[in-house]
């Protein structure tokens, strides 16, 4: 025999108090196995907590199971506020962001995605961010991918196997009317183990630029992300498919006079929903 369904304005304001209640041993639930985790991993001295591929695989189950009357927006935000203050209660870190395009937005950014337990530090651009991830323990920077040319190439600071590399795209739900969804690269020290490759990132040096070079990337399901002039010649950022062999991509890039060409971090693939207040 089942309950009989509450029917008055007490009955439902006692069943959401026992909701409360249960969210919030739940969630002490969770920092016990936290506990667990730190023990056997070993990761409160660094940076190494942050797996980029289990969080966005963790955000897109999110984005499509979900349903009601609660925005998603809203649900996006607590389980990010989650996931960030565990992963800095495991490892603690700070957020370098660059701030060259307008601070909000990137408050906004690392806020929505991070929290307000996780320190955030402003900087003057991209580069700057990446020096200052260089030079920490394991701390996470961001800064928007829409980079103009007085950025500089910015990527070429990636280049080298201790140096930081691109490990997510932020936001990991993407959806027109995000409440943060100005398009970030977040970067971190090498995560070998903890890199997800849907997408690879490229930077390259070559001689010259034609439409044909755009074409032979888009062959082997790349683009140039970004470019700049470097001295004689034209430094770009290519984002290709993980599935696509890199001497595909180098190959691809030949004719136009390649001379470096070098895997500066990965990230998930993009996932889009509809408008969350549809």
């Amino acid at each position: 025999m089942t309950e009989a369904a509450p029917t008055t304005l007490a009955d439902l304001r006692a069943g959401i108090d026992r909701i409360d209640s249960e969210m919030h041993a739940l969630l002490m639930e969770r920092s016990q196995i936290i506990e667990t985790l730190i023990a056997v991993k070993k990761t409160q001295a660094s940076g190494s907590a942050f797996r980029p591929g289990r969080e966005a695989d963790m955000m897109k189950r999110l984005a499509l199971r979900h349903k009601g009357l609660l925005p998603l927006d809203t649900v996006e935000s607590i389980w990010r506020i989650i996931i960030a203050t565990f992963t800095y209660v495991q490892a603690n870190y700070s957020v370098h962001a660059d701030v060259s395009g307008g601070d909000p937005a990137m408050r906004d950014s690392a806020r929505f995605h991070f929290g307000f337990t996780v320190p955030f530090v402003p900087h003057e651009d991209a580069r700057a961010v990446i020096r200052a991830v260089a030079e920490s323990a394991g701390d996470l920077g961001i800064f928007r991918m829409d980079q103009g040319a007085s950025a500089g190439i910015w990527w070429r600071d990636l280049i080298g196997p201790d140096k930081p590399k691109i490990i997510a795209r932020l936001p990991f739900i993407e959806r027109p009317d995000h409440p943060a969804g100005t398009p970030v690269y977040c970067v971190a020290k090498p995560l070998a183990d903890a890199a997800v490759r849907e997408i690879v990132l490229y930077a390259a040096r070559v001689e010259r630029w034609s439409e044909g070079l755009r074409h032979g990337l888009a062959e082997h399901l790349a683009e140039v992300s970004a470019s700049a002039a470097d001295g004689s010649h034209l430094s770009l950022l290519v984002a290709a498919s993980g599935e696509v062999d890199q001497a595909a991509i180098s190959d691809a890039l030949a004719p136009a006079g390649l001379s470096d060409f070098s895997e500066v971090g990965s990230h998930a693939a993009r996932f889009a929903v509809a408008s969350a207040r549809s």
